[in-house]
């Protein structure tokens, strides 16, 4: 929210809190030129003039030097010094300047209490002190109180206007620290979120290939055609792997390679690619890896297809990596409104401690996606992981 442009300068804006003495002090300076006026036209006048008159006259200026610092005390000196002069009548105020002027400060500035008391004291103060004079008219009372009234509303005024401008310069402030957070929030969810990709990708495609580097020594004195297999599976994993994590960092910097041609920006894995991967898994390692799927295929958000698959692939290579299983079942099965992934081996069972990065990121992706996840050891022994994904109708109702 943009807060109204203000009518001063912006210099003047930032040099007029600098140096409030100086513009109070010309302030005065008028104020004074304006009593003094009488002095110095006198023949335009039939009032009596006297020294002592205009010091009474310099009285209702001088304190206004110091009305932001001390407003309530400029008030009452000029408050006493106005109805002194008047009585004085050595020449009466024809404008009470000053009078204006502190009213205007008192309404902008001070308490409730006090800026109405300094108007009431004013405006009684007027009316009495005119009744003590000779040849009042009634325009005259009518101009003086229209006056003092006229200046203690702009004051209001502008006590308002100040009230609603830090209104808004706060609320903007809040705004903008609110977008900071949101957009820090935003980057770090960001960040999270890539790091568990590249973590999948380089822990998949790694196991993958350190488990086929360590048979390809038995496998090329033994089967030198299948030891050809096997580096082809090694190699075609590695550029795989390579591929995604091109992709990853296209989406961190855009930029052209070398040969002027745009990033390539592969879809995501999902779903439908989880029988490929069950059968890269089962070739590649030697796990006797089987896919199940039950009930019907309901549509995924493209978060949750992701989600969905990185849950297995994840899951598939802590069990290649730790479980020193000879079986893994993925079972897939479809709800009116989720979908349940789990994956069982038969190897050794939960280790101690609370787990590694994978099922740290295999709970992270549940939870970002309006899932849940557990894991733990299987009832058969072994290790299970099991995932409950929304699907995108429920998903998005649960959003709304």
């Amino acid at each position: 929210m943009k807060t109204p442009r203000s009518l001063v300068p912006p210099a003047l804006t930032r040099w007029r809190p600098a140096t409030p003495y100086v513009l109070d002090t010309a302030l005065a300076a008028l104020v004074l030129f304006a009593v003094s006026l009488q002095w110095m036209f006198p023949d335009e006048g039939d009032d009596p003039l006297s020294w002592q008159g205009w010091l009474l006259g310099a009285a209702t200026a001088v304190p206004l030097i110091w009305r932001r610092r001390t407003p309530c005390a400029t008030a009452c000196a000029v408050s006493l010094a106005t109805p002194a002069q008047a009585l004085y009548h050595a020449p009466p105020p024809d404008v009470m300047y000053g009078g204006m002027v502190v009213l205007y400060t008192m309404a902008a500035q001070t308490r409730p209490v006090q800026r109405r008391l300094m108007l009431t004291g004013w405006i009684l103060g007027v009316v009495i002190t005119m009744q003590h004079q000779s040849n009042q008219q009634p325009f005259e009372y009518a101009f003086h109180l229209m006056g003092l009234v006229s200046a203690y509303a702009l004051g209001v005024l502008t006590r308002v206007q100040r009230a609603y401008t830090a209104e808004l310069e706060d609320r903007a402030g809040r705004l903008e620290r609110e977008r900071t957070a949101d957009t820090a929030r935003a980057r770090a969810e960001e960040r999270a979120r890539i790091a568990r990709d590249m973590h999948d990708i380089l822990a998949h495609a790694v196991s993958l290939m350190v488990v086929q580097a360590e048979a390809g020594p038995v496998v090329v004195r033994k089967d030198p055609d299948r030891a050809e297999a096997t580096f082809d599976t090694i190699a075609s994993t590695g550029r795989e792997a390579m591929e995604q994590l091109r992709r990853i960092l296209g989406v961190l910097k855009e930029e052209l390679p070398p040969d002027g041609q745009p990033v390539s920006r592969l879809p995501q894995p999902s779903v439908t690619a989880l029988p490929e991967l069950v059968r890269q898994v089962r070739q590649s390692t030697g796990l006797h890896a089987e896919l199940r799927t039950s009930g019907t295929p309901r549509p995924l958000s493209s978060d949750t297809e992701v989600a969905a698959y990185r849950v297995v692939q994840e899951a598939l290579t802590n069990t290649v990596k730790h479980a020193r299983a000879s079986r893994a079942l993925v079972e897939l099965d479809w709800a009116d409104d989720h979908v349940s992934l789990t994956v069982t081996d038969d190897g050794r069972g939960p280790s101690a401690g609370p787990g590694g990065h994978g099922l740290i990121g295999i709970r992270e992706r549940a939870v970002a996606c309006g899932g849940s996840a557990e894991t733990g050891g299987a009832p058969g022994g072994g290790f299970r992981v099991a995932v409950r994904l929304p699907v995108a109708g429920d998903r998005e109702g649960a959003l709304g």
